[in-house]
């Protein structure tokens, strides 16, 4: 089994902070890629940052410049948020694509979400 667990979140002020933190464990053969998406109330879930498969390092245009992903080299990423704003609010969730112990192939694992609060 693979396990992806998310935490970091929390209520703060517009300007403010957060540190979130990822970790997946279990049965991993080998890890593909991890990132994280956030989905706000009545919008779908979209892409924050990711570290991809092919070795890229991607952000949302509405984040660069104040998000920071990162990673410890044993299953865990980070997602460092500065300047906070109302429009980050959201539940961010952690995506590992992982193989795991019985599989072939690099497969998508969800975190249970971690939710984020910003207010002005």
């Amino acid at each position: 089994q693979v396990r992806v667990m998310e935490s970091g979140g929390d209520s703060v002020q517009a300007g403010g902070s957060l540190k979130l933190s990822c970790a997946a464990s279990g049965n991993i053969i080998r890890t593909c890629g991890m990132g994280w998406f956030r989905q706000a109330p009545g919008k779908e879930r979209e892409l924050v940052s990711e570290f991809s498969a092919d070795e890229v390092t991607r952000y949302a245009e509405s984040v660069k410049g104040r998000f920071t992903i990162a990673r410890n080299g044993t299953g865990m990423i980070y997602l460092q948020m500065n300047r906070l704003n109302r429009e980050d609010t959201a539940v961010y969730y952690c995506a590992a694509d992982i193989q795991g112990a019985f599989g072939r192939v690099c497969r998508r694992y969800w975190g249970q979400g971690t939710q984020v609060t910003v207010s002005s």
